[in-house]
């Protein structure tokens, strides 16, 4: 018995997910809007939270160069993500939408942050996830040794290679 006629083909697109600050400096906000640009170059699929920030930067940047792009919000209000994103996903469940953002990527980019972007940070570490760091937290251990789990790049275009 042969294969169903109904079977086709999937071919899997790698979800990345930049993360940063809703409330974020201009210099941010360009960084972001760059590594958007080069993730849909790329083939990638932005996952971001879906608000501003940049958040929305990453999306406006993919969206640019045709890119798909992903938010998944903290609240309940599809009408509360960017006008940059393609796929709304309302989670309803508030900050902890961050473990949904970190879990739906096969790596994380951080761009600046504040402590929302600190707790992706952590999730995505703990899962295993590589985290890049533009501009973003530094972690110590208790010891005063610096953590190596985010690999800080200055340079947009290479975190995002």
């Amino acid at each position: 018995m042969g294969p169903a006629p109904y079977v086709c083909s999937m071919t899997m697109t790698v979800q990345i997910a930049v993360i940063g600050s809703a409330k974020a400096t201009e210099s941010n906000l360009a960084i972001a809007e760059e590594v958007g640009i080069a993730l849909a170059s790329s083939g990638a699929v932005i996952v971001t939270g879906g608000l501003g920030g940049v958040m929305a930067a990453a999306c406006r940047g993919a969206k640019s160069t045709g890119g798909l792009t992903v938010g998944i919000l903290p609240g309940s209000d599809p009408a509360a993500a960017n006008q940059w994103v393609d796929v709304i996903i309302p989670s309803g469940i508030g900050e902890a939408r961050n473990a949904l953002v970190v879990s739906s990527a096969a790596a994380v980019i951080a761009v600046g942050g504040e402590y929302g972007t600190l707790s992706e940070i952590g999730l995505a570490l703990r899962a295993g996830a590589p985290v890049i760091g533009v501009g973003t937290w530094s972690l110590f251990r208790p010891s005063g040794e610096m953590d190596k789990g985010i690999v800080q790049i200055d340079d947009p275009r290479e975190a995002v290679a």
